[in-house]
């Protein structure tokens, strides 16, 4: 049976924008200066600024693109080893984001899981996200972290700290010259 959150009917968005800022954050990460560039982060804060609400909501769309191709890409991954991808990507995924309390709020996590969990099993984030209305200002920063964890996670299981980014660069190429 069809659902209306498959992925043939989702917007894929601005994914180039959405990955310029994930692998941004991911190297700040990796270099020790996550959230301690006032300069990155004010240069973020006025693109982000300068986007108009259909720019914007193509950034959004692009994010949630983001977290499916990282939790198929998980999915196949752990099937490969007769494991269940939700099982061993999810658990560990909430508790990360219940670390990180000063940018994730708890009522947003839940959410989030949800979206992670949509993705995991082929349903489109940006649709299951859009039955439950439109995205509200406290889960920007939730929603960027989900995307940013699980790169990280993918970077992680690899030993290949740019792999997530790379492997969207590639999709996002071989789809153009298509």
């Amino acid at each position: 049976m069809s659902s209306p959150c498959d992925l043939q009917y989702a917007p894929a968005g601005d994914v180039g924008v959405a990955l310029m800022a994930i692998d941004s954050r991911l190297k700040a990460v990796y270099d020790g200066q996550a959230g301690t560039d006032p300069e990155q982060r004010q240069l973020m804060d006025q693109f982000a600024a300068s986007l108009g609400p259909e720019e914007a909501n193509d950034v959004l769309d692009g994010a949630c693109t983001l977290i499916y191709m990282f939790m198929q890409w998980l999915r196949m991954a752990h099937e490969q080893h007769d494991r269940d991808v939700i099982e061993y990507v999810v658990p560990g995924f909430v508790a990360s984001m219940r670390m990180m309390p000063k940018s994730i709020r708890p009522e947003a996590i839940p959410t989030m899981a949800g979206l992670v969990v949509a993705a995991g099993t082929g349903l489109s984030p940006s649709l299951w996200r859009k039955q439950y209305g439109e995205w509200t200002e406290g889960e920007m920063n939730s929603l960027e972290a989900t995307a940013l964890l699980l790169a990280e996670h993918i970077n992680r299981l690899t030993g290949d700290r740019d792999f997530a980014t790379r492997m969207v660069t590639e999709a996002l190429s071989t789809t153009n010259q298509d």
